[in-house]
């Protein structure tokens, strides 16, 4: 078993890392703050090619392997977690339902806009009444001659109101259950698409995040993603590559937490002494720099594991649940090692602990998380 990153794979988590430093950190406060999504961000992005990192050269992108892409979303969230968020969602989610899942033309037409960010990817799954039981979607697709027609609402969609091309999923034979759910790649510009109410968060502020309505949307049959029914096989298969993500998302936010203790740390002051020179504090750090380990070698088992094409379901859901409950950990920790100023928005891991908290929720919650590798070691 190699643990060693190849040279390209160094400098792109270098790079991006570097990127962070210089771009993201010095604003991220006034993004949480505003709750504003920063378009002004999405050409520097695209520049470093992280718009179309799982998207193959030939049709314009980076053409990464998964490990190389988890290297990067980590670097992006130890700047600041809601662009991370932005980035992970519109490669794994869009961009990558369509990478693995629609035909030639389709990859054609779309790949390349996603790739260049000159649209950004939104998928549309989760509705008001249906999130961790996503078969329970409403959202209706109606065949009508040459076009389908898609109405209902989906909520809690990243890139919602500033998305260029949706995925939707969709039922299109309400009798089959789950196998009746389809999947439909739908254009900002389409009649009946509307962005509804923008969704005031917690944290990961600096993401968009919003409700996106169809009232007859009409899609023509060849933005059909496979064939119907497919749908929720496609959708299922397309989070489990996210889980990854997320994975990556919460060990980089987890290492920022760790970096703010440690030089608050060396710092402050108590009893005569820097408070890093007290044992209550110094284990604390230990536990947080021991589970993170742990937690980004479970990410990255889990994304050599796709780039060899071998199963790993059961290991993204292990990856993400330690790594989001770890890096909440390690939130709490700094909050705590801060004192009052982790509890004020001068610090930035007042930001962290609140942005921390979608990686236990976002593409799956924690105990579905648990659900899925319980099921695997009980079958086994």
């Amino acid at each position: 078993m190699d643990f060693q990153l190849t040279d390209e794979q160094r400098l792109i988590h270098q790079t991006v890392r570097d990127f962070a430093a210089r771009e993201i950190r010095p604003h991220a406060r006034e993004w949480d703050r505003e709750g504003r999504f920063p378009l002004e961000l999405v050409p520097k992005l695209a520049a470093l090619g992280l718009w179309g990192m799982t998207v193959p050269a030939g049709y314009g992108g980076a053409g990464l392997d998964m490990l190389s892409t988890t290297l990067a979303i980590e670097a992006l969230a130890w700047g600041d977690g809601g662009v991370a968020l932005a980035v992970a969602s519109h490669n794994s989610l869009c961009t990558g339902h369509i990478v693995h899942f629609a035909d030639e033309a389709q990859k054609q037409r779309y790949l390349p806009q996603l790739a260049s960010g000159q649209a950004l990817g939104a998928w549309c799954l989760t509705e008001p009444g249906a999130g961790s039981d996503a078969a329970a979607i409403q959202t209706r697709a109606v065949r009508r001659g040459e076009c389908w027609y898609i109405s209902g609402t989906k909520v809690f969609i990243t890139q919602g109101s500033v998305g260029g091309i949706y995925v939707v999923l969709a039922v299109t034979d309400p009798q089959r259950g789950r196998e009746g759910i389809s999947a439909f790649i739908v254009e900002r510009e389409t009649p009946g698409l509307r962005v509804g109410k923008k969704e005031d968060k917690l944290g990961v502020r600096s993401s968009d995040t919003a409700e996106v309505v169809f009232d007859e949307c009409e899609v023509p049959e060849e933005n059909l993603i496979g064939r119907p029914g497919d749908g929720y096989r496609q959708a299922m298969r397309t989070l489990e590559r996210g889980r990854i993500g997320i994975g990556a998302m919460a060990v980089g936010l987890g290492r920022a937490a760790l970096q703010a203790s440690v030089e608050y740390g060396r710092e402050r002051r108590a009893f005569g002494r820097p408070i890093v020179e007290h044992q209550a504090i110094a284990f604390m750090l230990a536990d947080m720099a021991a589970e993170l380990e742990a937690a980004w070698l479970l990410v990255a088992r889990a994304a050599v594991l796709a780039d060899q094409g071998r199963p790993f379901r059961r290991e993204a859901s292990m990856a993400k649940l330690y790594a989001s409950e770890a890096a909440a950990r390690a939130a709490a920790r700094a909050v705590q090692i801060h004192g009052g100023y982790g509890f004020i928005k001068d610090y930035p891991v007042e930001r962290i602990y609140r942005d921390v908290k979608l990686t236990e929720i976002g593409e799956g919650t924690s105990e579905i998380q648990r659900i899925i590798i319980a099921k695997s070691v009980i079958g086994e």
